[in-house]
């Protein structure tokens, strides 16, 4: 899968840090992928008033790409997620098994989700905060999600990411990343045949300096 060289050049095209990441896809093989990539940084807009000029602030939009590889089994998809989440120095990634929303009762808030996961803006969603969607495909994808459920990777990257000054990670490099590939193994999926129970898997990649430290110490005590 091509997510780490879709991330690197939005990252060179963008200059700005991410905040996070997320990919979601529908659980049928070789259906694209929509890679989401959520900006840390600000619009300024300048705004003529009786008293003087003012300044208001905007969020940077999200940018949602269209990735289209081949893939045959879910767990081959999870593992491209979970190798680029590894090499970005990303703490943790998340799974999510989300219901499709077109059912009885459903909250119209799982359809905003939905939509914004796979580039779309709901039409109760303020414009201002609609993504830049580059998804072509994204009305199809979009109607199978709805009724059949997807998949949400979630994380946050550590290499071009705000989190840089914040993480003690004693599995990073010098450069905040990690050497590929990723060494977790894909854990069980629920029934993506007909996604009815929502679920939620983390991947635990990071280990704090203290406790590397204590582990190193241990082991040379015995």
């Amino acid at each position: 899968m091509s997510f780490l060289d879709a991330i690197e050049t939005q990252m060179i095209c963008n200059r700005l840090p991410l905040a996070g990441v997320s990919v979601a896809a529908i659980p049928c093989a070789d259906t694209p992928a929509v890679l989401s990539l959520h900006w840390h940084g600000f619009v300024e807009h300048r705004i003529e008033a009786d008293s003087g000029p003012a300044f208001h602030y905007e969020a940077v939009p999200s940018s949602c790409l269209q990735v289209n590889e081949r893939w045959r089994a879910m767990r081959e998809l999870e593992h491209a997620v979970m190798d680029v989440a590894w090499e970005l120095g990303a703490w943790d990634l998340t799974r999510h098994e989300l219901r499709p929303y077109m059912r009885p009762g459903a909250p119209c808030q799982e359809a905003i989700e939905c939509e914004m996961a796979f580039g779309r803006r709901h039409r109760y969603f303020e414009q201002a905060f609609a993504p830049v969607s580059e998804v072509q495909d994204g009305e199809e994808i979009l109607s199978i999600a709805a009724r059949r459920g997807y998949l949400m990777w979630r994380f946050r990257p550590v290499r071009g990411g705000m989190w840089d000054q914040f993480t003690d990670d004693a599995t990073l490099e010098p450069g905040r990343y990690r050497n590929p590939p990723c060494p977790h193994v894909s854990r069980d999926f629920g029934d993506t045949r007909w996604m009815q129970r929502p679920r939620r898997v983390v991947y635990r990649f990071g280990r704090p300096r203290a406790s590397a430290a204590l582990a190193a110490a241990s082991s040379a005590g015995h």
